[in-house]
Protein backbone atom coordinates (compact mmCIF):
# COMPACT_ATOMS: atom_id res chain seq x y z
CA UNK A 1 0.00 0.00 0.00
CA UNK A 2 2.56 2.91 -1.38
CA UNK A 3 -0.16 5.25 -1.54
CA UNK A 4 -3.49 5.48 -0.07
CA UNK A 5 -6.57 4.58 -2.22
CA UNK A 6 -9.04 7.40 -3.05
CA UNK A 7 -12.12 6.32 -4.02
CA UNK A 8 -15.46 7.28 -5.53
CA UNK A 9 -18.52 6.16 -7.97
CA UNK A 10 -20.53 7.78 -10.49
CA UNK A 11 -24.28 6.90 -10.42
CA UNK A 12 -26.31 7.80 -13.62
CA UNK A 13 -29.92 7.68 -13.24
CA UNK A 14 -32.71 6.35 -14.81
CA UNK A 15 -36.04 8.12 -15.53
CA UNK A 16 -39.85 8.43 -16.72
CA UNK A 17 -42.49 10.73 -16.88
CA UNK A 18 -46.22 9.26 -15.72
CA UNK A 19 -48.93 10.36 -17.97
CA UNK A 20 -46.06 11.61 -20.51
CA UNK A 21 -45.20 8.48 -22.74
CA UNK A 22 -42.72 11.17 -25.05
CA UNK A 23 -41.27 13.24 -22.32
CA UNK A 24 -37.91 14.91 -23.14
CA UNK A 25 -35.41 12.93 -20.88
CA UNK A 26 -33.04 16.16 -21.75
CA UNK A 27 -35.57 18.52 -20.25
CA UNK A 28 -36.50 16.23 -17.34
CA UNK A 29 -32.93 15.76 -15.90
CA UNK A 30 -32.23 19.40 -15.86
CA UNK A 31 -35.34 20.18 -14.63
CA UNK A 32 -34.15 17.78 -11.72
CA UNK A 33 -31.08 19.11 -11.60
CA UNK A 34 -32.28 22.51 -10.89
CA UNK A 35 -34.92 21.78 -8.56
CA UNK A 36 -32.45 20.50 -6.03
CA UNK A 37 -32.96 22.83 -2.83
CA UNK A 38 -29.73 24.66 -3.09
CA UNK A 39 -29.13 28.42 -2.81
CA UNK A 40 -30.23 29.34 -6.30
CA UNK A 41 -28.10 32.75 -6.21
CA UNK A 42 -25.24 30.48 -6.66
CA UNK A 43 -23.70 30.66 -10.20
CA UNK A 44 -21.12 28.22 -10.09
CA UNK A 45 -18.92 26.48 -13.15
CA UNK A 46 -17.53 23.46 -13.72
CA UNK A 47 -14.28 23.77 -14.39
CA UNK A 48 -14.01 21.65 -18.32
CA UNK A 49 -10.62 23.35 -18.70
CA UNK A 50 -9.13 20.83 -16.03
CA UNK A 51 -10.46 17.99 -17.65
CA UNK A 52 -9.10 15.64 -20.67
CA UNK A 53 -11.07 12.64 -20.82
CA UNK A 54 -9.20 11.55 -24.51
CA UNK A 55 -6.25 10.34 -23.01
CA UNK A 56 -6.00 6.67 -23.36
CA UNK A 57 -3.67 4.95 -20.07
CA UNK A 58 -2.39 2.50 -23.01
CA UNK A 59 0.17 6.14 -23.99
CA UNK A 60 -1.90 7.76 -26.53
CA UNK A 61 -4.66 10.62 -26.57
CA UNK A 62 -7.64 10.47 -29.26
CA UNK A 63 -7.37 12.70 -31.66
CA UNK A 64 -10.97 13.83 -31.48
CA UNK A 65 -12.99 16.98 -30.40
CA UNK A 66 -14.28 16.88 -26.45
CA UNK A 67 -17.47 19.47 -26.52
CA UNK A 68 -17.45 22.35 -23.73
CA UNK A 69 -20.42 23.52 -22.94
CA UNK A 70 -20.85 27.15 -23.35
CA UNK A 71 -20.83 28.94 -20.17
CA UNK A 72 -25.11 29.65 -19.82
CA UNK A 73 -25.14 26.02 -20.10
CA UNK A 74 -22.70 24.42 -17.97
CA UNK A 75 -24.24 26.56 -14.96
CA UNK A 76 -27.64 24.98 -15.91
CA UNK A 77 -26.32 21.41 -16.43
CA UNK A 78 -23.84 21.62 -13.05
CA UNK A 79 -24.41 21.53 -9.69
CA UNK A 80 -21.33 21.20 -7.15
CA UNK A 81 -22.70 20.67 -3.38
CA UNK A 82 -21.52 21.67 0.10
CA UNK A 83 -20.76 17.81 0.59
CA UNK A 84 -18.15 17.65 -2.13
CA UNK A 85 -19.96 15.49 -4.36
CA UNK A 86 -21.54 16.48 -8.24
CA UNK A 87 -24.78 16.51 -9.21
CA UNK A 88 -25.38 16.94 -12.88
CA UNK A 89 -26.84 16.33 -16.58
CA UNK A 90 -25.30 13.32 -18.77
CA UNK A 91 -26.44 13.07 -21.95
CA UNK A 92 -30.09 12.51 -20.89
CA UNK A 93 -29.42 11.16 -17.24
CA UNK A 94 -29.02 13.34 -14.13
CA UNK A 95 -25.83 11.74 -12.40
CA UNK A 96 -24.58 12.08 -9.14
CA UNK A 97 -20.89 11.57 -8.58
CA UNK A 98 -19.86 11.41 -4.90
CA UNK A 99 -17.26 13.20 -2.96
CA UNK A 100 -13.41 11.38 -2.44
CA UNK A 101 -13.52 9.17 -0.49
CA UNK A 102 -11.03 7.25 1.66
CA UNK A 103 -12.68 4.00 3.01
CA UNK A 104 -15.71 1.90 1.17
CA UNK A 105 -18.31 3.36 3.84
CA UNK A 106 -17.51 6.73 3.29
CA UNK A 107 -18.33 5.40 -0.31
CA UNK A 108 -21.18 4.04 0.54
CA UNK A 109 -23.04 6.74 3.08
CA UNK A 110 -22.42 9.52 -0.06
CA UNK A 111 -23.68 7.21 -2.59
CA UNK A 112 -26.62 6.53 -0.43
CA UNK A 113 -26.90 10.31 0.41
CA UNK A 114 -27.02 10.54 -3.57
CA UNK A 115 -30.30 8.81 -3.82
CA UNK A 116 -31.78 10.66 -1.12
CA UNK A 117 -30.61 14.28 -3.03
CA UNK A 118 -32.22 12.61 -6.14
CA UNK A 119 -35.48 12.17 -4.57
CA UNK A 120 -35.83 15.45 -2.94
CA UNK A 121 -34.58 16.62 -6.52
CA UNK A 122 -37.83 14.91 -7.88
CA UNK A 123 -40.31 16.16 -5.35
CA UNK A 124 -38.91 19.51 -5.90
CA UNK A 125 -39.45 18.93 -9.89
CA UNK A 126 -42.64 17.35 -9.57
CA UNK A 127 -44.59 20.83 -8.28
CA UNK A 128 -44.00 22.37 -11.72
CA UNK A 129 -45.05 19.38 -13.87
CA UNK A 130 -48.54 19.72 -14.95
CA UNK A 131 -51.22 18.10 -13.19
CA UNK A 132 -51.30 14.22 -13.21
CA UNK A 133 -47.35 13.85 -14.80
CA UNK A 134 -44.91 13.02 -12.26
CA UNK A 135 -41.26 11.66 -12.17
CA UNK A 136 -40.03 8.54 -11.39
CA UNK A 137 -36.02 7.93 -11.03
CA UNK A 138 -34.46 4.45 -10.90
CA UNK A 139 -31.32 3.45 -9.88
CA UNK A 140 -30.52 0.83 -12.43
CA UNK A 141 -28.73 0.17 -15.53
CA UNK A 142 -31.38 -0.88 -18.29
CA UNK A 143 -34.04 0.56 -19.86
CA UNK A 144 -35.54 -2.75 -21.29
CA UNK A 145 -35.23 -1.19 -24.87
CA UNK A 146 -31.70 -2.20 -25.32
CA UNK A 147 -30.42 1.23 -24.10
CA UNK A 148 -27.84 0.86 -20.69
CA UNK A 149 -26.14 4.01 -18.10
CA UNK A 150 -23.82 3.52 -16.57
CA UNK A 151 -22.75 3.15 -12.84
CA UNK A 152 -19.08 3.95 -12.18
CA UNK A 153 -16.16 3.42 -9.73
CA UNK A 154 -13.09 4.64 -9.72
CA UNK A 155 -10.32 3.39 -7.88
CA UNK A 156 -7.13 6.22 -7.31
CA UNK A 157 -4.01 4.00 -7.96
CA UNK A 158 -0.32 3.98 -7.74
CA UNK A 159 0.64 5.01 -11.55
CA UNK A 160 4.19 3.04 -11.19
CA UNK A 161 1.32 -0.33 -11.26
CA UNK A 162 1.85 -1.30 -14.83
CA UNK A 163 -1.29 -1.06 -16.26
CA UNK A 164 -0.61 -4.40 -18.37
CA UNK A 165 -0.90 -5.64 -14.43
CA UNK A 166 -4.36 -4.22 -13.98
CA UNK A 167 -5.64 -6.10 -16.98
CA UNK A 168 -4.07 -9.54 -16.57
CA UNK A 169 -5.02 -10.06 -12.93
CA UNK A 170 -8.25 -7.55 -12.47
CA UNK A 171 -10.30 -9.04 -15.48
CA UNK A 172 -11.10 -12.10 -14.21
CA UNK A 173 -12.44 -10.60 -10.95
CA UNK A 174 -14.26 -7.90 -12.76
CA UNK A 175 -16.21 -11.13 -14.50
CA UNK A 176 -16.96 -12.71 -12.11
CA UNK A 177 -17.56 -10.74 -9.11
CA UNK A 178 -21.24 -10.32 -10.97
CA UNK A 179 -22.22 -13.06 -8.59
CA UNK A 180 -22.19 -10.97 -5.61
CA UNK A 181 -22.71 -7.88 -6.76
CA UNK A 182 -25.24 -7.57 -9.90
CA UNK A 183 -28.49 -6.31 -9.40
CA UNK A 184 -30.42 -8.56 -11.33
CA UNK A 185 -32.53 -8.66 -14.29
CA UNK A 186 -35.41 -10.08 -16.03
CA UNK A 187 -34.72 -11.07 -19.82
CA UNK A 188 -31.52 -10.37 -22.47
CA UNK A 189 -30.76 -7.63 -24.27
CA UNK A 190 -28.38 -6.10 -27.16
CA UNK A 191 -29.11 -9.04 -29.14
CA UNK A 192 -27.78 -11.81 -26.53
CA UNK A 193 -29.51 -15.18 -25.99
CA UNK A 194 -32.53 -14.98 -24.25
CA UNK A 195 -32.60 -15.77 -20.50
CA UNK A 196 -35.94 -15.50 -17.97
CA UNK A 197 -33.51 -14.14 -15.81
CA UNK A 198 -30.11 -13.19 -15.05
CA UNK A 199 -27.29 -11.37 -12.41
CA UNK A 200 -25.57 -8.51 -13.88
CA UNK A 201 -28.10 -5.52 -15.34
CA UNK A 202 -25.07 -4.55 -17.33
CA UNK A 203 -23.75 -7.95 -18.63
CA UNK A 204 -25.17 -8.30 -21.68
CA UNK A 205 -23.71 -4.72 -22.97
CA UNK A 206 -19.85 -5.34 -23.11
CA UNK A 207 -18.27 -6.30 -26.59
CA UNK A 208 -14.76 -5.89 -25.59
CA UNK A 209 -12.05 -6.99 -23.07
CA UNK A 210 -9.94 -3.34 -23.09
CA UNK A 211 -10.77 0.61 -24.55
CA UNK A 212 -11.43 3.93 -24.01
CA UNK A 213 -15.32 4.13 -25.04
CA UNK A 214 -18.47 3.93 -22.17
CA UNK A 215 -21.05 4.31 -24.44
CA UNK A 216 -20.43 1.96 -27.31
CA UNK A 217 -18.40 -1.29 -28.00
CA UNK A 218 -18.16 -1.04 -23.79
CA UNK A 219 -14.72 -2.82 -22.62
CA UNK A 220 -14.32 -4.50 -19.25
CA UNK A 221 -11.40 -2.18 -18.89
CA UNK A 222 -11.79 0.86 -19.31
CA UNK A 223 -8.61 2.64 -20.41
CA UNK A 224 -9.48 6.55 -19.32
CA UNK A 225 -6.46 7.91 -18.36
CA UNK A 226 -7.54 11.05 -16.04
CA UNK A 227 -6.88 11.32 -12.53
CA UNK A 228 -8.12 14.31 -11.09
CA UNK A 229 -4.92 14.36 -9.33
CA UNK A 230 -0.98 14.24 -9.95
CA UNK A 231 -0.54 12.98 -12.80
CA UNK A 232 3.25 11.71 -11.88
CA UNK A 233 2.14 9.61 -8.44
CA UNK A 234 -1.62 8.78 -9.65
CA UNK A 235 -3.64 6.72 -12.02
CA UNK A 236 -7.56 6.85 -11.80
CA UNK A 237 -8.80 3.18 -12.54
CA UNK A 238 -12.30 4.26 -14.13
CA UNK A 239 -14.39 0.94 -13.58
CA UNK A 240 -17.89 0.61 -15.97
CA UNK A 241 -18.74 -2.77 -15.39
CA UNK A 242 -20.88 -2.43 -12.06
CA UNK A 243 -24.31 -2.81 -11.59
CA UNK A 244 -26.01 0.40 -9.57
CA UNK A 245 -26.88 -1.50 -6.31
CA UNK A 246 -29.86 -0.47 -3.92
CA UNK A 247 -28.76 -2.85 -1.02
CA UNK A 248 -26.23 -1.16 1.10
CA UNK A 249 -24.22 -4.65 1.38
CA UNK A 250 -23.43 -5.04 -1.88
CA UNK A 251 -22.05 -1.99 -2.82
CA UNK A 252 -20.07 -2.59 0.87
CA UNK A 253 -18.62 -5.95 -0.87
CA UNK A 254 -18.62 -5.10 -4.46
CA UNK A 255 -16.10 -1.81 -3.02
CA UNK A 256 -14.35 -3.41 -0.80
CA UNK A 257 -13.54 -6.74 -2.67
CA UNK A 258 -12.27 -4.40 -5.63
CA UNK A 259 -10.07 -2.27 -2.99
CA UNK A 260 -8.56 -4.85 -1.32
CA UNK A 261 -7.78 -7.11 -4.96
CA UNK A 262 -6.00 -3.32 -6.46
CA UNK A 263 -4.39 -3.10 -3.59
CA UNK A 264 -2.94 -6.72 -3.94
CA UNK A 265 -2.02 -5.90 -7.94
CA UNK A 266 -0.44 -2.72 -6.54
CA UNK A 267 1.83 -4.56 -4.33
CA UNK A 268 2.47 -7.00 -6.35
CA UNK A 269 1.04 -9.78 -4.26
CA UNK A 270 -0.88 -12.05 -6.48
CA UNK A 271 0.96 -14.69 -8.37
CA UNK A 272 -1.84 -17.12 -9.66
CA UNK A 273 -2.73 -17.46 -13.24
CA UNK A 274 -5.97 -15.47 -13.09
CA UNK A 275 -6.54 -14.93 -17.05
CA UNK A 276 -9.72 -15.60 -18.80
CA UNK A 277 -9.43 -17.16 -22.37
CA UNK A 278 -12.20 -15.07 -23.29
CA UNK A 279 -13.43 -12.69 -21.04
CA UNK A 280 -17.01 -10.63 -22.90
CA UNK A 281 -17.99 -14.37 -23.67
CA UNK A 282 -17.51 -15.22 -19.97
CA UNK A 283 -18.80 -11.76 -18.60
CA UNK A 284 -22.07 -12.92 -20.48
CA UNK A 285 -22.33 -16.38 -19.29
CA UNK A 286 -21.41 -15.79 -15.70
CA UNK A 287 -24.23 -13.18 -15.47
CA UNK A 288 -26.79 -15.69 -17.91
CA UNK A 289 -26.41 -18.47 -15.05
CA UNK A 290 -28.29 -17.86 -11.74
CA UNK A 291 -27.13 -21.08 -10.37
CA UNK A 292 -23.21 -19.51 -10.15
CA UNK A 293 -22.39 -23.26 -11.70
CA UNK A 294 -20.99 -22.16 -15.25
CA UNK A 295 -17.75 -23.32 -16.38
CA UNK A 296 -15.77 -20.43 -17.92
CA UNK A 297 -12.22 -21.50 -19.55
CA UNK A 298 -9.28 -20.22 -18.47
CA UNK A 299 -6.28 -19.15 -20.77
CA UNK A 300 -3.92 -21.84 -19.00
CA UNK A 301 -6.42 -24.29 -20.18
CA UNK A 302 -8.65 -25.17 -17.08
CA UNK A 303 -12.23 -24.37 -16.48
CA UNK A 304 -13.65 -23.15 -13.04
CA UNK A 305 -17.02 -22.02 -11.66
CA UNK A 306 -17.27 -18.13 -11.06
CA UNK A 307 -17.17 -19.27 -7.78
CA UNK A 308 -13.83 -21.03 -7.88
CA UNK A 309 -12.43 -18.02 -9.46
CA UNK A 310 -13.53 -15.74 -6.63
CA UNK A 311 -11.69 -18.35 -3.96
CA UNK A 312 -8.45 -17.59 -5.73
CA UNK A 313 -8.74 -14.37 -5.50
CA UNK A 314 -10.41 -14.31 -1.73
CA UNK A 315 -7.27 -17.07 -0.71
CA UNK A 316 -4.88 -14.26 -1.97
CA UNK A 317 -6.41 -11.49 -0.05
CA UNK A 318 -6.83 -13.74 2.97
CA UNK A 319 -2.77 -13.89 3.13
CA UNK A 320 -2.21 -10.46 2.16
CA UNK A 321 -4.51 -9.62 5.05
CA UNK A 322 -2.69 -11.55 7.52
CA UNK A 323 0.70 -10.63 6.38
CA UNK A 324 0.72 -7.17 5.71
CA UNK A 325 1.87 -4.47 8.41
CA UNK A 326 -0.79 -2.27 10.06
CA UNK A 327 -3.88 -3.50 7.87
CA UNK A 328 -6.89 -1.98 8.36
CA UNK A 329 -9.13 -4.00 10.94
CA UNK A 330 -11.87 -2.97 8.09
CA UNK A 331 -10.25 -4.74 5.22
CA UNK A 332 -9.94 -8.11 7.20
CA UNK A 333 -13.66 -7.81 7.73
CA UNK A 334 -14.63 -7.69 4.05
CA UNK A 335 -12.55 -10.51 3.93
CA UNK A 336 -14.48 -12.23 6.11
CA UNK A 337 -17.60 -11.49 4.81
CA UNK A 338 -16.71 -12.29 1.19
CA UNK A 339 -15.68 -15.85 1.97
CA UNK A 340 -18.88 -16.13 3.97
CA UNK A 341 -20.81 -14.70 0.92
CA UNK A 342 -18.67 -17.32 -1.48
CA UNK A 343 -20.05 -20.17 0.81
CA UNK A 344 -23.53 -19.73 0.59
CA UNK A 345 -23.24 -18.78 -3.28
CA UNK A 346 -21.75 -22.18 -3.64
CA UNK A 347 -24.35 -24.09 -1.67
CA UNK A 348 -27.31 -22.02 -2.49
CA UNK A 349 -27.25 -18.37 -4.11
CA UNK A 350 -30.83 -18.16 -2.15
CA UNK A 351 -29.42 -17.64 1.15
CA UNK A 352 -28.89 -14.70 0.36
CA UNK A 353 -31.84 -13.22 -0.10
CA UNK A 354 -31.18 -10.54 2.47
CA UNK A 355 -27.91 -9.34 1.29
CA UNK A 356 -27.59 -9.94 -2.42
CA UNK A 357 -29.61 -7.67 -4.77
CA UNK A 358 -30.29 -10.00 -7.48
CA UNK A 359 -31.18 -12.47 -4.95
CA UNK A 360 -33.18 -10.57 -3.18
CA UNK A 361 -35.22 -9.27 -6.55
CA UNK A 362 -35.08 -13.02 -7.64
CA UNK A 363 -36.44 -14.29 -4.26
CA UNK A 364 -39.47 -11.52 -4.69
CA UNK A 365 -40.14 -12.08 -7.87
CA UNK A 366 -40.22 -16.14 -7.53
CA UNK A 367 -42.46 -15.61 -4.12
CA UNK A 368 -45.25 -13.05 -6.38
CA UNK A 369 -45.49 -15.72 -9.46
CA UNK A 370 -45.54 -18.77 -7.50
CA UNK A 371 -48.42 -16.83 -5.07
CA UNK A 372 -50.18 -15.44 -8.77
CA UNK A 373 -49.38 -19.03 -10.47
CA UNK A 374 -47.74 -16.44 -12.84
CA UNK A 375 -44.23 -16.85 -15.21
CA UNK A 376 -41.65 -15.02 -16.26
CA UNK A 377 -43.70 -14.04 -19.89
CA UNK A 378 -46.20 -11.99 -17.19
CA UNK A 379 -45.55 -8.02 -18.01
CA UNK A 380 -46.19 -7.49 -14.10
CA UNK A 381 -43.14 -10.07 -13.11
CA UNK A 382 -40.62 -7.01 -16.06
CA UNK A 383 -42.86 -4.24 -14.04
CA UNK A 384 -41.84 -5.27 -10.39
CA UNK A 385 -38.24 -5.74 -11.76
CA UNK A 386 -37.96 -1.85 -12.35
CA UNK A 387 -39.87 -1.37 -8.90
CA UNK A 388 -37.24 -2.72 -7.21
CA UNK A 389 -35.09 -0.07 -8.19
CA UNK A 390 -37.58 2.96 -8.09
CA UNK A 391 -35.61 5.87 -5.18
CA UNK A 392 -38.80 6.88 -3.72
CA UNK A 393 -39.05 5.27 -0.34
CA UNK A 394 -42.88 5.05 -0.06
CA UNK A 395 -42.95 3.29 -3.29
CA UNK A 396 -39.83 1.05 -4.08
CA UNK A 397 -39.81 -2.22 -3.28
CA UNK A 398 -35.93 -2.50 -2.12
CA UNK A 399 -37.55 0.14 0.28
CA UNK A 400 -40.00 -1.90 1.07
CA UNK A 401 -37.89 -4.85 1.99
CA UNK A 402 -35.39 -2.17 3.87
CA UNK A 403 -38.74 -1.66 6.08
CA UNK A 404 -39.70 -5.12 6.65
CA UNK A 405 -36.06 -5.80 7.66
CA UNK A 406 -35.79 -8.04 4.46
CA UNK A 407 -32.45 -6.44 3.47
CA UNK A 408 -29.56 -6.46 5.17
CA UNK A 409 -28.49 -2.40 6.50
CA UNK A 410 -24.54 -1.19 7.04
CA UNK A 411 -25.21 2.25 7.47
CA UNK A 412 -27.79 3.98 10.04
CA UNK A 413 -30.15 6.91 8.79
CA UNK A 414 -28.43 9.16 10.61
CA UNK A 415 -24.89 8.90 8.96
CA UNK A 416 -26.92 8.96 5.26
CA UNK A 417 -28.64 12.53 6.41
CA UNK A 418 -25.77 13.80 7.48
CA UNK A 419 -23.31 13.58 4.16
CA UNK A 420 -26.60 14.87 2.04
CA UNK A 421 -24.36 18.33 3.62
CA UNK A 422 -21.14 17.66 5.23
CA UNK A 423 -18.18 16.71 3.37
CA UNK A 424 -15.89 13.25 4.16
CA UNK A 425 -13.31 15.16 7.02
CA UNK A 426 -10.60 13.49 5.60
CA UNK A 427 -9.96 13.99 1.72
CA UNK A 428 -9.54 17.30 -0.07
CA UNK A 429 -13.64 16.93 -0.30
CA UNK A 430 -13.69 18.54 3.03
CA UNK A 431 -11.77 22.28 1.54
CA UNK A 432 -13.86 21.63 -1.18
CA UNK A 433 -17.22 21.66 0.38
CA UNK A 434 -15.96 23.91 3.61
CA UNK A 435 -15.12 26.64 0.76
CA UNK A 436 -18.70 25.78 -1.36
CA UNK A 437 -20.67 26.95 2.80
CA UNK A 438 -18.24 29.50 3.39
CA UNK A 439 -17.23 31.59 0.13
CA UNK A 440 -19.90 30.54 -1.96
CA UNK A 441 -20.36 33.70 -3.51
CA UNK A 442 -16.43 33.99 -4.10
CA UNK A 443 -16.04 31.11 -5.91
CA UNK A 444 -15.97 31.09 -9.94
CA UNK A 445 -15.64 27.31 -11.00
CA UNK A 446 -14.51 24.38 -9.15
CA UNK A 447 -13.52 21.14 -10.04
CA UNK A 448 -12.27 17.83 -8.29
CA UNK A 449 -8.47 19.15 -8.39
CA UNK A 450 -9.07 22.74 -8.06
CA UNK A 451 -10.99 25.82 -6.91
CA UNK A 452 -11.28 28.84 -8.53
CA UNK A 453 -12.15 32.77 -6.94
CA UNK A 454 -13.30 35.57 -8.15
CA UNK A 455 -11.74 38.49 -5.23
CA UNK A 456 -13.82 41.65 -7.40
CA UNK A 457 -10.15 42.81 -8.24
CA UNK A 458 -7.64 41.33 -10.39
CA UNK A 459 -7.51 37.38 -12.05
CA UNK A 460 -9.26 34.68 -11.66
CA UNK A 461 -7.44 32.92 -8.51
CA UNK A 462 -7.00 29.35 -8.97
CA UNK A 463 -6.06 26.81 -6.01
CA UNK A 464 -4.84 23.38 -7.32
CA UNK A 465 -5.62 20.59 -5.33
CA UNK A 466 -3.63 17.96 -6.78
CA UNK A 467 -2.76 15.45 -3.83
CA UNK A 468 -6.91 14.49 -2.67
CA UNK A 469 -4.96 14.02 0.83
CA UNK A 470 -4.60 17.05 1.43
CA UNK A 471 -7.11 19.51 2.37
CA UNK A 472 -8.34 17.33 4.86
CA UNK A 473 -9.74 18.73 8.21
CA UNK A 474 -6.91 18.24 9.70
CA UNK A 475 -4.92 20.15 6.95
CA UNK A 476 -7.00 23.46 6.39
CA UNK A 477 -9.46 23.88 9.20
CA UNK A 478 -7.14 26.60 10.88
CA UNK A 479 -6.72 28.27 7.25
CA UNK A 480 -10.63 28.56 6.75
CA UNK A 481 -11.00 29.57 10.53
CA UNK A 482 -8.27 32.43 10.49
CA UNK A 483 -10.30 33.77 6.95
CA UNK A 484 -13.34 35.72 6.40
CA UNK A 485 -13.03 36.46 3.28
CA UNK A 486 -11.56 34.18 0.29
CA UNK A 487 -9.23 36.90 -0.37
CA UNK A 488 -7.75 36.42 3.24
CA UNK A 489 -7.65 32.41 2.16
CA UNK A 490 -5.78 32.87 -0.79
CA UNK A 491 -3.41 35.17 0.56
CA UNK A 492 -2.94 32.42 3.60
CA UNK A 493 -2.52 29.77 1.40
CA UNK A 494 0.35 31.66 -0.60
CA UNK A 495 1.85 32.88 2.49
Amino acid sequence: MALPMIIGSETEYGLTVLNDPEFDSIATALLLVNSYNVDQSLKLLWDYDQEDPLVDARGFELDDEYDVPDQQDNMAINKVLPNGARFYVDHAHPEFSTPECSNVLDLLRYEKAGERILNLSRIGANQVLPAGRSIIIYKNNSDQKGNSYGYHENYLMDRRTPFQSIVEQFTAFLVTRQIFCGAGKVGAENGAEYVPYQISQRGDFFETEIGLDTMVKRPIINTRDEPHADRDRYRRLHVIVGDANMSEYTTYLKVGTSMLVLYMIEDGFLTDDFELRNPVRAMQAVSHDPTCKVQIPLKNGKRMTPVDVQWLYHEAAQRYVDSAANMDDSFKTIVEEWGSVLERLAEDPMQLHREIDWVMKLHLLTNYMDRRDSDWSDPRTAMMDLQYHDIRPDKGLYHVLERSGGARRVLTEEHIVRSMEDPPEDTRAYFRGQCLKKFKHQIFGVNWDSISFNLGEGPIKRILMEEPTRGTKRHVQHLLDRSETAADLVANITA
